[in-house]
C-alpha cells in the first residue's frame, strides 16, 4: 500500500464509504423487491398459476441506472452524487419535485463515518479491509430490516461464511472460537424463539436474527455474543417502547425489527469491544 499519512487513509476510507453507501442504498431498496418477485414466480410455477406470469422483474442491483421512485426519470451523474446530490437538490427530485427519502443521505453518511472509524481504529491492515466489508454488510442488513423486517440469506450467509473463513488466517479469532461463536449465536436466539413461542403461541423474532447473531459470533467469537445481545436489547427497548407509546401501539403485539439494533451493536463491539471491556474491567476492579 502507498505510504500515506494515517489521516489521509482515514479520509480515503470515508470517501470510499460514501461511494459504497450509494450502492448500499440500491441494495436496501432493490434486493427485497427482487426477492419478492422471485418468490412470487416460484409460487406461480408450483401452483401452475399463469396469472401475472409475465410481470417484468424489478431493477437489478448493478445494471439498471438509478431513477426517481416517483416519476421514473433517469437520474444524472450530478443528481446521483453521494450525500451532496441530495443536499444540492434540497431533498427533492429535479424533474417532478417529489421528496427524496432521507434514507439516501443517512445511509451514505453512516457508511462514510463508519468506514473512517474502522480504519482509524483498526488501521490500514487486512483486518481493516475485512472490517470495511463487515461494516458495509451490516449497514445493508440493518437498512433492509428497518424497511421490510427481513434479513436476507443473500447477506447473512456470506457474512457468516466470510467470518469463518477469515478465522483461518486468523484476523479476529481462531477457527475454534469462530465455530463456537457461530453455533452458540444461532442456538441462543433459536432457543429464545421457541421458548417464547411455546409460552405465548407467537413468534418473537425471525430466523434472520439467528443467522445474523451466528455471523457476528463467527467474526468475534462466543465471548462477544453476550455484550452484543445486551446492547442490542437495551437500545431496542429504549428506542422502541417510547416510539410505540407515542404511536399508541401495543408493545407485545407489534413486531420490532431486532436486526436494526443487532447490527450496530455488533459493529460497536467489533471496533470498540476491547476498549469497552478494558474500561469495564478497570471500573469493576478486575484490572
Amino acid at each position: 500500500m502507498p505510504d500515506l499519512p494515517p489521516p489521509l487513509w482515514i479520509l480515503f476510507a470515508g470517501i470510499l464509504g460514501l461511494l459504497v453507501g450509494s450502492f448500499l442504498n440500491v441494495v436496501i431498496l432493490r434486493l427485497p423487491a427482487r426477492m419478492d418477485w422471485a418468490w412470487r414466480n416460484e409460487a406461480r410455477k408450483l401452483l401452475d398459476d399463469a396469472h401475472d406470469g409475465d410481470a417484468p422483474p424489478p431493477p437489478g442491483l448493478v445494471r439498471e441506472p438509478s431513477h426517481c421512485m416517483h416519476c421514473k426519470h433517469r437520474l444524472s451523474a450530478f443528481d446521483n452524487m453521494p450525500l451532496f446530490g441530495w443536499l444540492l437538490l434540497r431533498g427533492r427530485c429535479r424533474y417532478c419535485k417529489a421528496r427524496i427519502s432521507i434514507q439516501y443521505p443517512l445511509v451514505e453518511l453512516a457508511s462514510a463515518v463508519a468506514s473512517a472509524v474502522v480504519i482509524w481504529h483498526v488501521g490500514v491492515t487486512w483486518a481493516g479491509a475485512a472490517g470495511l466489508i463487515f461494516t458495509w454488510m451490516l449497514i445493508a442488513l440493518a437498512g433492509i430490516d428497518l424497511r421490510v423486517q427481513l434479513l436476507p440469506d443473500q447477506l447473512t450467509y456470506p457474512l457468516l461464511w466470510l467470518g469463518l473463513l477469515l478465522s483461518l488466517v486468523p484476523l479476529q479469532v481462531d477457527p475454534v472460537h469462530a465455530i463456537l461463536g457461530a453455533v452458540i449465536g444461532y442456538m441462543a436466539l433459536w432457543s429464545l424463539y421457541w421458548l417464547f413461542k411455546l409460552a405465548t403461541g407467537k413468534e418473537g423474532m425471525g430466523y434472520g436474527d439467528f443467522k445474523l447473531l451466528a455471523a457476528l459470533g463467527a467474526w468475534m467469537g462466543p465471548l462477544a455474543l453476550l455484550p452484543i445481545a445486551l446492547m442490542s436489547a437495551l437500545v431496542g427497548l429504549l428506542v422502541s417502547i417510547p416510539l410505540l407509546a407515542i404511536q399508541r401501539r401495543d408493545v407485545m403485539a407489534t413486531q420490532i425489527p431486532f436486526g436494526v439494533y443487532l447490527a450496530p451493536a455488533g459493529w460497536i463491539w467489533f471496533v470498540f469491544g476491547p476498549t469497552i471491556w478494558s474500561a469495564y474491567a478497570h471500573m469493576a476492579g478486575l484490572q
